[in-house]
């Protein structure tokens, strides 16, 4: 495995993602962007933030796919959310376990979720993009 994922004593503890990553592998995957649209661009769950940060973390894993790369192999993620408040942290922390049941993973790479006005289409709450690694 190119990636090594580690919560470091001194620091804290958080389920969703590790503090450190460390990578190995000598091919890097750049994943742009993504939004919660399905294959014809449909955006999916309009107004809810738990189903769009599901669908954007399920389109990551597509666009991982065709690299030959899955969440395991992430060393960076970042999250943009729109209007973020702490308080949608548990609809965010939803859709993320949606999303890991069904990749069979739990996204647990370094990650960080940066607060925004607006992302590219109104109706879209959430963009994830990635950085993996692979061998």
């Amino acid at each position: 495995m190119a990636i090594t994922l580690l919560n470091p004593s001194g620091l804290p503890e958080i389920p969703v993602y590790r503090q450190v990553s460390i990578a190995t592998g000598s091919k890097l995957v750049f994943v742009a962007g993504q939004v919660a649209w399905d294959a014809e661009g449909v955006t999916v769950g309009e107004g809810d933030l738990a189903a769009q940060v599901e669908r954007s973390y399920l389109n990551v894993g597509t666009a991982l796919a065709v690299a030959g790369a899955s969440f395991d192999d992430v060393a960076k993620l970042t999250v943009y959310v729109v209007d973020w408040t702490p308080d949608k942290m548990p609809l965010f922390l939803e859709g993320v376990a949606r999303a890991a049941e069904k990749l069979g993973t739990t996204p647990m790479a370094p990650g960080t979720l940066i607060g925004v006005a607006s992302l590219d289409v109104p109706d879209h709450l959430v963009e994830v993009e990635v950085t993996a690694i692979i061998d």
